[in-house]
């Protein structure tokens, strides 16, 4: 997408990037962006580090299951346009991180790389079953490797998911922000307002808190009931109830 506004690019079971990506479309509403879905692999970026050391046992899987997805994503963009991946990210993202989590899905992240997860995901975005395909076709990881490899060629490799350009190619590109929970409608413009300008600031490396509550999302146990308000936005922080 040669005029997009914002090159989004995002790893479909990271769910700080499906968290912001929420945010982002808030803004494209209210600003009339154009958003161009692009792809980093989780997996790629950390094909060099051995997980049973680094990682918590279930990141490798779940992981994987990312990189499965996005080769779906890529056959999709090249079969029905960047519109679809838009779509089809979108549909992803809900049921994975805006569903109740079943049985299956708290056991295990690697099922989310599997045709029996897939194929009603589609269905409901009105994709064809035929991209499930994908899931096992490796030739598309050399497109997803240029991607995630164009993704830390703008901001550094000491980062993860999700990186954001915006107005590429000559325009300011971040990784993050990384939010927990959803702004209001108001309070989304004002957020964009405030990273952006932060962002093209020339000598701005780096801001950061390591304290931080889960991501307000239905798939890590938090209700409706219990996103934040405005008030408690602009009043500081609020911990989840137990």
């Amino acid at each position: 997408m040669a005029d997009a506004d914002i090159n989004f690019y995002f790893d479909p079971v990271c769910p700080f990037a499906w968290m912001t990506s929420k945010w982002v479309r808030q803004v494209q509403a209210q600003r009339d962006y154009a958003v161009d879905w692009r792809f980093i692999s989780l997996r790629l970026l950390n094909s060099h580090i051995d997980y049973d050391a680094h990682f918590p046992p279930e990141y490798e899987a779940g992981h994987t299951a990312g990189l499965r997805l996005l080769r779906v994503a890529a056959r999709t963009r090249a079969e029905h346009g960047p519109d679809a991946v838009a779509t089809l990210y979108a549909a992803l993202g809900a049921r994975i991180f805006d569903t109740e989590p079943t049985g299956d899905d708290r056991a295990s992240g690697a099922r989310r790389g599997t045709l029996a997860f897939l194929e009603p995901v589609l269905a409901g975005a009105g994709l064809p079953g035929t991209l499930a395909d994908a899931l096992e076709d490796t030739s598309w990881d050399v497109q997803i490797q240029a991607e995630t490899d164009e993704a830390l060629a703008l901001t550094g490799k000491d980062v993860g998911t999700p990186i954001l350009h915006f107005e590429p190619p000559a325009g300011v590109a971040f990784f993050g922000p990384v939010i927990s929970r959803l702004p209001s409608d108001e309070q989304a413009a004002e957020l964009w307002d405030h990273v952006v300008g932060l962002a093209r600031f020339p000598g701005f490396a780096e801001l950061k808190r390591s304290l931080r509550e889960q991501p307000q999302l239905r798939s890590f146990g938090v209700r409706d009931d219990e996103v934040g308000t405005q008030e408690d936005w602009h009043g500081g922080s609020r911990r989840l109830k137990k």
